[in-house]
Formats: C-alpha cells, sequence, structure tokens
C-alpha cells in the first residue's frame, strides 16, 4: 500500500505549511504538550529546538529524529558508564522522540519500519532500567500481534492487581501513555497494558488495519490474554481511551462485557467521524486511510460510515465516565450526549465550558478539577467496588464543578 493522498490534503499542503510557520508543530492539537508531559522536564530543551526546527510539515520527521538520535546515543554512553537513571530518562526520552517522527509517515515504506525498530529498541532499554516492571508484549491477534507494554506498579511484590488498559488517540502512542515517572495510575496501585489496537501506531505497522469489526473481535482476545497472566485480578479490569481511543474504548467496552468500567475522554464520538476527517485538518484523514488500509479517499469515505459506537454502547452495563469538551472541534458535543444516553448502566458525562477536544488551554481545565487526575480518581474507585452515581458533571471557566442527576 502506497501513502494515501486525499483530495484536501493534496490542495491545502501549501496551507498546512503556512500555518506550520505560523503556529508551529502545534498548529492542530497541544501535540508538544502530550508528547512532552510523559518524560517530564528533562525533554523541556528538546521540545524547544524541536518547535524551532519544524517550519513547514516536511521538516516534522526529521527534527524529531534528530532529537531522537542525539538521545540515544546519551543514553548508550550512560549505560555504559553505569549510570542507570540517566540511561532510562534518555532511553525514554528518544523513544518518544522517535514513535514522533513515525507520525507523518502514512505507509509502512523502509524509513517508517527503520524509526519503529529503533523506537522499540529504545523502549526496550528504557523497560530494562526503569524503576517499576515493565514488558514488551505482543498479543496474537488474526496470525499477526497487537502490540503493548505491561506495566506494574514501582514496589510490586507480587499478587492480582486492579488493572487498565490504556488505548491512545490517532495520533499517540503506547510508549506515551505511561509516564516516565509519577504515573498517575501506577501510583493508584493499578497495573497497565498500554495497548495499541488495530490500526493504531505500531499495529498499523504489523498490518492490522482500524475497522469497527476488528476492534470489536480484539476485545475479547486482550481480556482472554490478561487473564491468563498471574498478575491480573479477573475481577477487576477496565479500559481507558484518549481521542480516537474513546470510540475505540467503548466499542471495546460493549464487545466484552468482563470490562468492569470504561472511562474515555477527548472524545470521538460522531458517528461516521465526518468532522475530524473533512472539516478539521486534513492530516486527520490522511493518517486515519493509512491506519485503515485504504488508499482510494472514495473507497474510505465509503468505509468511515461504519465508525460508529451505535450498537455496541447499548451493550455497556459497566459503570462509564466521558470527560468532553464543551466546543470540541473534532467531534460535537451532541454526539457524546447521545451516547451517553444510550448507556444501560451508570454513566457520568464531565463536561469543561468552552473547552476545546485537547481538553486543555481554557480557564476550566486550568482552574478546575484535572482530566488526567479526574478520570484516573473515578476508575480506580470503580475498581474498588465504589458505586457509580448517574450524572452530569459541568465544570464552568471559574472551575466550579456542579454535578446534577442524569
Amino acid at each position: 500500500m502506497g501513502e494515501p493522498q486525499p483530495r484536501r490534503w493534496r490542495e491545502q499542503r501549501w496551507l498546512i505549511d503556512s500555518v506550520i510557520r505560523t503556529e508551529g508543530i502545534d498548529w492542530d492539537q497541544p501535540r508538544s504538550q502530550y508528547l512532552s508531559a510523559p518524560c517530564g522536564p528533562e525533554a523541556a530543551a528538546d521540545f524547544q529546538l524541536i518547535r524551532q526546527r519544524v517550519q513547514k510539515f516536511a521538516d516534522f520527521s526529521s527534527a524529531f529524529e534528530l532529537a531522537a538520535r542525539r538521545r540515544e546515543e546519551r543514553a548508550a554512553a550512560a549505560e555504559a558508564a553505569g549510570e542507570r537513571v540517566t540511561a532510562r530518562e534518555n532511553y525514554f526520552v528518544a523513544a518518544v522522540h522517535w514513535a514522533a517522527a513515525q507520525w507523518p509517515i502514512a505507509e509502512n515504506n523502509a524509513r517508517n519500519l527503520e524509526l519503529n525498530e529503533r523506537k522499540v529498541a529504545c523502549y526496550s532499554a528504557y523497560a530494562r532500567l526503569a524503576d517499576h516492571p515493565v514488558e514488551r508484549v505482543l498479543i496474537p491477534f488474526q496470525g499477526r500481534a497487537l502490540p503493548a507494554w505491561l506495566h506494574l506498579p514501582p514496589g510490586y511484590a507480587g499478587g492480582r492487581l486492579p488493572f487498565v488498559v490504556l488505548l491512545p488517540g490517532m495520533d499517540s502512542f503506547k510508549e506515551a501513555t505511561v509516564a516516565l515517572y509519577g504515573d498517575r495510575w501506577l501510583q493508584r496501585g493499578l497495573g497497565v497494558l498500554a495497548l495499541e489496537m488495530p490500526g493504531q501506531y505500531e499495529a498499523a505497522v504489523l498490518g492490522v488495519h482500524a475497522s469497527v469489526d476488528n476492534w470489536a473481535a480484539a476485545a475479547p482476545v486482550v481480556m482472554d490474554w490478561l487473564l491468563a497472566r498471574p498478575e491480573v485480578d479477573p475481577e477487576r479490569v477496565a479500559v481507558a481511551g484518549n481521542s480516537f481511543g474513546s470510540l475505540i474504548g467503548t466499542i471495546m467496552a460493549g464487545a466484552e462485557p468482563r470490562f468492569r468500567a470504561c472511562a474515555v475522554s477527548a472524545v470521538i464520538h460522531e458517528p461516521g467521524c465526518d468532522t475530524i476527517f473533512n472539516w478539521a485538518s486534513p492530516t486527520y484523514k490522511a493518517r486515519f486511510m493509512y491506519m485503515a488500509g485504504y488508499e482510494d479517499e472514495a473507497a474510505f469515505d465509503r468505509f468511515a460510515a461504519s465508525l460508529t459506537w451505535e450498537g455496541w454502547a447499548e451493550r455497556i452495563r459497566a459503570p462509564y465516565m466521558a470527560l468532553a469538551g464543551e466546543a470540541d472541534e473534532l467531534s460535537p458535543l451532541e454526539h457524546t450526549e447521545r451516547l451517553c444516553a444510550r448507556l444501560a448502566g451508570p454513566k457520568v458525562l464531565v463536561v469543561y465550558q468552552d473547552t476545546r477536544h485537547s481538553l486543555a488551554g481554557s480557564p476550566a481545565v486550568a482552574l478546575g478539577p484535572s482530566p488526567r487526575a479526574l478520570q484516573a480518581d473515578w476508575l480506580a474507585a470503580r475498581l474498588a467496588g465504589a458505586p457509580a452515581a448517574s450524572e452530569r458533571w459541568y465544570i464552568d471557566h471559574t472551575g466550579r464543578l456542579t454535578r446534577t442527576p442524569w
């Protein structure tokens, strides 16, 4: 398969380059924020230099690759000197940079495969040196594999743990879902399976394409794999997804009743995904065509109509939380409202006033409860057995949280 070339991407490439020169690498989403956050302050200077280097779309991959090579060299030197902490920090940051360098490449060409190999190698080196157990995972699926990283909390000494399956968004990846230090899930005593479902990042590299059928079929496969692990409490497994992972996570929860809770954020819930594919930056559509295995745009448009939670959300009986921006520019809030209304079990819809898709950069987010902490606390409470009420939560521009019954 070659690189997808949707019409708007071809026609508006010059415009994307002009916007990047003006707005930088965060023109379509706060990319540098969510990539740097798991790395901590150690990587701040890297992202500052990358922002300076990227003046057009073609600069993106090479700027991140340059940063990745520098970090990998520094990590190898530190490891050779016996400086394990410095080595692991640099391997982690290098892996994130290698993965970010893959993002503009919408085909499995030699360059994408090389970048993926370096990413996996650096994260594997980080896993050897991490302050908690980390394991590379390849879950067999349809003759291929779903890639993941299994994380256990620091100080884990045996026994069965509550677990959360973490799903990244369209433009993110499993290596950035668990923080280098102070991770919100591990610090709450949860084990984590940082997973890429069909079509997501390395799964696409491995030839496993995105579709509702594949996501639904993968859900029991993932659960069976988890329940075969001695670290996993079979009665306390949940799923959490961000952005496009919110759609995938919802479908997984509907397809697999053994998930005890589902919490999604920065939602993509519009059936058919017209807004994100046809009204937002054309990079989204080009990326997802690659994820789904389409070169022909007309064929993809027909396929896109199948991207819906309808028929799956209605099956969910477990507690469900959705955190959404009131002014989401990629998936209008009305679709999440409709989804939640269809749920048969307890549900909480959290809406941040005047906030865009990323759940960042608004007074409601800055002054109110952190979406990341809110999601983690709610999910941890469900896995601890606390009952869930069906409520709407509204966080206004002063940070005040108002709860009303559903």
